[in-house]
């Protein structure tokens, strides 16, 4: 008798175990896949009924149309979700029995990013399952080479718009994947353009180019070609605006950092 109590114990345990694996595995994937809704564009198989193979669109009031049922609401829930409705539905109806139910999407169409700003290919771009700003960004083409290294993300929590700005550049230099957010419908992700920086006077080349991080004024004169044979080093001056908008000019020496929108002014040589 106690052996069969222990058995039998021992049998509810590995049920309870199974279960909960089970639930957590569903729940797991849902969490992977995206929602539908209104627009969604989704194939649904059943196996052994090809009669009963369809493809469908998600109606304004969230719902489908499938074959023996007619309309089911699926606005709001994962592929997996749909499946396992489709399945207790049939089985509920004494349509059929045991039911292998497969939904695909086809198009997600209100699940959707945007992306402007220095990227190679602009524009809306679905979510399909878990993605984050890099696989976005991939997506539009990558950054172009006069984008910027922060980029913004602007999302909505239903009450107000929030703005963060994540650092590229060193999220993946210092391997702090955190910044590397999971991006939802109707975020829109904008690539600035890099920040510039001007050079003017007796230099080789002058004009405006790509301020890189902590670039001094000697660097700044190298990427312009350097002094022309009237220039000089001497008396080098930065043309900059100050909090209020006002602009100055000031001294600079060949070691001093540029910032953005900076104008560096070489002067002619005397002798």
């Amino acid at each position: 008798m106690l052996l069969v109590t222990n058995k039998l114990r021992l049998y509810l345990l590995m049920f309870f175990l199974l279960s909960w694996f089970c639930s957590n595995a569903i729940l797991a994937a849902d969490k992977k896949e995206s929602v539908l809704g209104p627009g969604d564009s989704i194939k649904i198989f059943v196996y052994g009924h090809p009669d009963l193979t369809t493809e469908t669109k998600v109606n304004d009031a969230g719902n489908i149309t499938f074959p023996l049922i007619g309309e089911i609401l699926v606005d709001g829930l994962t592929p997996s979700a749909v499946e396992r409705k489709i399945v207790k539905l049939l089985v509920s109806r004494d349509l059929l029995r045991n039911p292998q139910v497969n939904v695909l999407t086809s198009s997600l169409q209100s699940q959707m990013v945007s992306v402007l700003g220095n990227v190679r290919n602009q524009g809306r771009y679905p979510i399909e399952g878990r993605r984050n700003l890099t696989d976005i960004l991939t997506m539009a083409g990558g950054i172009l080479p006069e984008g910027g290294e922060v980029v913004t993300l602007i999302r909505s929590d239903g009450n107000k718009w929030t703005k963060q700005t994540i650092d590229v550049l060193d999220m993946v230099r210092s391997n702090d994947l955190a910044g590397n957010l999971a991006v939802k419908s109707d975020d829109l992700i904008y690539v600035e353009r890099a920040p510039r920086f001007y050079i003017y006077g007796e230099v080789q080349r002058a004009g405006s180019y790509r301020l890189e991080r902590n670039m001094t004024v000697i660097q700044g004169l190298s990427v312009g070609g350097g002094l022309n044979p009237k220039g000089t080093e001497r008396g080098l001056k930065i043309q900059r605006r100050d909090a209020n908008g006002k602009l100055e000019t000031l001294d600079a020496k060949p070691n001093d950092l540029i910032q953005p929108d900076d104008v560096i002014y070489i002067r002619e040589s005397i002798f």
